[in-house]
C-alpha cells in the first residue's frame, strides 16, 4: 500500500514522533466514547486500557494540532436507546468534537442513524455488521475492525478446502450473528456449490441454552459447524459441546475465537484444532506491534487483548484524521477520513473512500492448548482489503454511492 508523505506524518502518531503542528485552540480536543463497557467487560477493559495509553502518548508527543486529546466516556450497557442518548448529551452538553465507540451491531447501528440524523461524525471501532457501511451506511460513519463480512470471507477460504458437505451453524440471534451467517453461507455456497446446510440454531444473545442447543445440532448430523457466538455464550457453548461430544470427529470454523479475550475464558476447555479469527499477540514480532505491545505491558503489567488493539487504534485514527483535517470543523473531519491512511499495529491501513470500512485485517489460524491455555496456531495475517467486494458490488450494496 502505498502511503503519502502527509499521511505518513499523521501515522507517526502512532510511534510516539512529535509534530509539530499549528495550534488552533487552547483548550483540549474532546472526544465522546460509547460503549458496553459494563455488558461485555472482557473486551472492553482492555479496549479502554489501550485507548487511554494512546491518548496519553500522544499528548505527551504535544497533542495533535496542538491540542491535548481528553475522552469523555459513557456506558451504554448495550442498549441501543442510552448509547443515543449518551450520543445526545456528548454533544450538546459536553460539547465534544467527535463521538465513537460502539461494541454491539445494533447498538452500532443506532449511533450511526444518530450520526446520519445530526450530521455528526462517528467513528465506529468495533460493531461489525456490514449494514453499518453498506444496506445503512451514511457520510458520517466510518468502521475501523473488519467486518463480518470480512471475516467471513477470510473463513470460508479455509472452510471451502473441507472435505465437509453437510453445515450446521450456531449464531447470536441479533445484527451481528445474522450478518455472519448471511454472508458465510452466501460465500461458501459460492465457493463450494456441493454444501448444504442442515441445521441453524440461534439463541438470544447472552442466554444461550448451551445443552438444548448442542442436542439440536448433533440431530442433525452434520459433517462441519460455523460458529459465530462469543463471550459467555461461546463458553457456555463449548463445555456443553465438549461434555456431549459435538465436536468428535466434526470440523468447526469459528469467528472471533482466537481473540484472547474469549481463549483465556475457555482455558483448558479450548477445543483444539478449530479453524478461528483471532489475534496471536505473544507472536507478531513486527516493529509495530512490538512496540505496542511493549508500550501496554509497561502501564498495565499485562498483555494486550484484541480489544486493546481496537481501542488503541480507534484513537490513532482520530489522531490522524485531525492531523489530516487541519482542523476540529466536523465536515471538514469528515472529509479527512475518507481515503485516511495510516500504521496501524498490524500494518498500514485505509479508510475506503466508497464505503468508510477501513482495511484493517485479522489473523486465521487454528486452535490448540498450550501449558492449559487455549492459543492460536498455525495462524497467517489476511490484509482486509482483499477481502473487501469490489467498488461496483459496493454501489449495489450501499444504495447511497
Amino acid at each position: 500500500m502505498k502511503i503519502d508523505r502527509r499521511s505518513f506524518v499523521a501515522g507517526t502518531l502512532a510511534l510516539g514522533v512529535p509534530q509539530l503542528v499549528r495550534a488552533q485552540g487552547a483548550g483540549p480536543i474532546r472526544i465522546g466514547e460509547i460503549n458496553s463497557y459494563t455488558a461485555q467487560p472482557a473486551f472492553l477493559k482492555p479496549y479502554r486500557q489501550a485507548w487511554e495509553l494512546a491518548q496519553e502518548q500522544i499528548n505527551a508527543a504535544g497533542g495533535v494540532l496542538g491540542r491535548k486529546l481528553e475522552t469523555v466516556f459513557r456506558d451504554d450497557a448495550g442498549k441501543p436507546e442510552d448509547a443515543v442518548r449518551h450520543a445526545a448529551d456528548l454533544a450538546t452538553a459536553e460539547k465534544v468534537d467527535i463521538i465513537a465507540g460502539g461494541f454491539l451491531s445494533n447498538v452500532g447501528l443506532a449511533l450511526a442513524d444518530y450520526a446520519n440524523q445530526n450530521k455528526r461524525l462517528y467513528v465506529a471501532s468495533e460493531p461489525l455488521a456490514d449494514a453499518l457501511v453498506w444496506a445503512k451506511g451514511n457520510r458520517y460513519t466510518f468502521r475501523l475492525r473488519p467486518s463480518t463480512y470480512m471475516q467471513a470471507a477470510m473463513l470460508v477460504e479455509e472452510a471451502a478446502k473441507l472435505p465437509a458437505k453437510k453445515w450446521a451453524i450456531v449464531a447470536p440471534n441479533y445484527e451481528y450473528g445474522q450478518s455472519a451467517v448471511k454472508w458465510f453461507k452466501e460465500l461458501l455456497l459460492k465457493a463450494r456449490p456441493d454444501v448444504t446446510f442442515v441445521a441453524e440454531q440461534f439463541p438470544a444473545l447472552g442466554r444461550i441454552d448451551a445443552g438444548a442447543t448442542v442436542q439440536a445440532l448433533e440431530a442433525a448430523k452434520p459433517e462441519a459447524i460455523f460458529n459465530v457466538t462469543f463471550a459467555v455464550d461461546l463458553a457456555n457453548f463449548v463445555r456443553a459441546g465438549n461434555t456431549r461430544g459435538l465436536f468428535e470427529g466434526r470440523q468447526v470454523v469459528s469467528m472471533l475465537t482466537g481473540e484472547p479475550e474469549y481463549l483465556d475464558t475457555l482455558g483448558a476447555e479450548t477445543p483444539e484444532g478449530w479453524i478461528i479469527t483471532g489475534y496471536p499477540h505473544p507472536d507478531l514480532q513486527t516493529p509495530e506491534h512490538v512496540k505496542f505491545r511493549d508500550a501496554y505491558k509497561a502501564k498495565y503489567n499485562d498483555y494486550p487483548r484484541l480489544g486493546s488493539v481496537v481501542g488503541y487504534e480507534t484513537v490513532q485514527a482520530i489522531a490522524a484524521a485531525l492531523a489530516k483535517a487541519g482542523s476540529t470543523d466536523n465536515e471538514k473531519l469528515v472529509d479527512a477520513f475518507e481515503g485516511l491512511k495510516f500504521v496501524s499495529a498490524f500494518g498500514p491501513i485505509e479508510f475506503r473512500k466508497i464505503d468508510h470500512q477501513s482495511t484493517l485485517g485479522a489473523y486465521v489460524g487454528k486452535s490448540a492448548l498450550k501449558n492449559g491455555k487455549g492459543v492460536m496456531v498455525d495462524w497467517s495475517y489476511r490484509d482486509g482489503a482483499k477481502y473487501l467486494p469490489s467498488d461496483d458490488e459496493v454501489r449495489k450494496l450501499r444504495p447511497a454511492v
